[in-house]
């Protein structure tokens, strides 16, 4: 067994004893948090890695003291210098990863995501997550759970129409161009963008290849309430609750924004690329 299978062992055995002593089932657990039963018991049974912020508000749900809070943090620390990159995370599953966003996301109420390299997750076509997703399996080898995790992102994709929550998404314009899919995919997710800029409690802005833009395109993020970001490397996640962490990113949100096109205009660089598409044709590779 490896060091990093023990540790992940070890952690799952802290949690558990956690809940027993607060006399919580896993069910009872799981309605707490908000998440689906079985994902207590992936954890409890280290055939899933805890992220912090999953240590958090296990801990909070059960009444840990803060010391414990300091400890549990520590082990999910030490798990992740050891071996908790993306290739490693996607071996646990692609539909556990999605079940773990969704966990995150059923907790916030105000959303800003800024992502340069792809369509935002909860705006992704079912056709167009299965070709982020091969690609994903390839690169990372992944568990073969495509079908799995396709069901649990239109299953997150929900939460956009929960009034009670806001969504600002921002993306540049090359990353409504960028051929992850085939044409009459890009096609379709482009159609779906169109819909979704019309929901009244989602702003959907869209940064034009002509805007100055006010700082170098580097990694996408997610801004949860005004709690966390999450930034996502290529082997790494980072899960950042530094408030001045979360000052930057707020910060450069607004700077995107502010050169970013929305509403109608917004839509008209969406059609001006579907437009461009309707121009192309097929290639052998599609």
């Amino acid at each position: 067994m490896s060091s990093f299978q023990q540790a992940r062992i070890d952690l799952g055995m802290h949690l558990r004893q956690l809940r027993e002593a607060a006399h919580l089932s896993g069910k009872e657990l799981a309605e707490r948090l908000g998440w689906q039963p079985s994902k207590v018991s992936r954890l409890e049974n280290a055939r899933q890695t805890a992220s912090e912020d999953d240590v958090v508000v296990w801990a909070q749900a059960v009444d840990a003291p803060p010391e414990v809070v300091d400890k549990l943090i520590a082990q999910v620390i030490s798990l992740v210098e050891r071996h908790d990159s993306w290739r490693q995370r996607h071996r646990s599953g692609l539909a556990a990863i999605q079940e773990d966003m969704r966990d995150l996301e059923a907790r916030t109420q105000l959303f800003r995501v800024f992502e340069p390299g792809l369509v935002i997750g909860l705006l992704q076509t079912a056709e167009y997550a299965r070709n982020v997703f091969a690609k994903v399996k390839r690169l990372y080898s992944a568990a073969e759970e495509i079908d799995a995790a396709i069901r649990v992102r239109m299953q997150r994709q929900e939460i956009l129409y929960d009034g009670r929550r806001r969504f600002r998404f921002l993306m540049p314009e090359a990353a409504l161009r960028y051929r992850l899919a085939p044409l009459n995919v890009m096609r379709g997710q482009l159609d779906r963008l169109l819909a979704v800029s019309t929901l009244p409690n989602v702003e959907f802005g869209v940064v034009p290849f002509e805007a100055p833009l006010p700082s170098a395109v580097l990694n996408g993020f997610w801004i949860y309430n005004e709690t966390l970001v999450g930034v996502a490397t290529r082997t790494k996640e980072l899960m950042l609750r530094d408030p001045e962490d979360i000052a930057f990113y707020g910060r450069v949100f607004e700077e995107f924004c502010e050169i970013a096109a929305f509403d109608d205009e917004a839509r008209a660089v969406i059609v001006r690329v579907l437009d461009d598409f309707d121009r192309q044709t097929e290639s052998p590779v599609d």
